[in-house]
């Protein structure tokens, strides 16, 4: 579950004796993988509040509140369980001089099945050679390196002609086996790693069979998934495959 670390500062605290950050953020970022990001803010001086009353736009230069309290940054965690992210907050350096406000995210989302759901679309436009259904799972400024022409392709547009092109040389559905499939998300960003089996018919009559890595980059555009990035390899020969099972 995803936690919210808000980095609470105290500007009546001395900080000169507190321990460095950074070794914080390696071991519960880079060591452990709780801490997926984070970043610190500009001190509340910088800051300007904005409300709206009665239809007009009011600006003021500085913090929503005037207190001693405010917060200098955040993390984003993903904890097992609220007493994970609490053990996480409290070796915080910060913890020491300030405090350290740990809330849970609303988990009312499911985007890992969104993805999935991505790439389950992407079998059935091939199963049935459908380019519009396939080129909808693609955000309009999507960059992807198109295995079987092996060359980078910017754009749906670009994309669509080189799928097409593709399907020009295959007679028949193509037979798209996902092999194995791990999804990574992380709010409006995600990463899948996925080994696919291709399998259709040239128009010569010669099979073609081979398996494939596919890295594919998603980003939550509204409510809704979209390929940003797809790097897809094939085995330098190409041609019949054993079965992989």
């Amino acid at each position: 579950m995803k936690y919210m670390l808000l980095v609470c500062g105290d500007d009546t605290a001395d900080d000169s004796g507190m321990a460095p950050v950074e070794p914080w953020v390696e071991e519960h970022g880079a060591q452990r993988g709780v801490r997926l990001h984070g970043h610190r803010l500009q001190l509340p001086a910088e800051a300007v509040t904005v409300r709206v009353r009665d239809g007009e736009v009011l600006r003021t230069d500085g913090p929503f509140a005037e207190t001693k309290e405010y917060v200098a940054g955040y993390d984003i965690l993903d904890c097992d369980s609220l007493e994970e992210a609490v053990k996480v907050a409290a070796q915080h350096p910060v913890a020491a001089i300030g405090a350290m406000e740990v809330r849970a995210f609303f988990e009312d989302e499911d985007a890992d099945g969104e993805i999935r759901r991505i790439d389950a679309e992407l079998t059935a436009a091939h199963r049935e050679r459908d380019v519009d259904r396939l080129i909808a799972c693609y955000a309009d400024d999507a960059e992807v390196f198109h295995p079987m022409s092996g060359l980078s392709q910017s754009g749906t547009g670009a994309l669509r002609t080189a799928h097409e092109w593709w399907l020009s040389t295959l007679a028949g559905p193509v037979d798209r086996e996902v092999l194995e499939f791990r999804v990574r998300v992380d709010e409006s960003v995600a990463f899948s790693h996925a080994l696919v089996r291709l399998r259709a018919t040239l128009t010569d009559g010669a099979p073609l069979d081979t398996v494939v890595r596919s890295t594919t980059g998603y980003r939550a555009a509204g409510d809704r998934w979209k390929i940003v990035h797809q790097h897809t390899s094939v085995p330098f020969d190409a041609g019949v495959e054993e079965d992989p099972s």
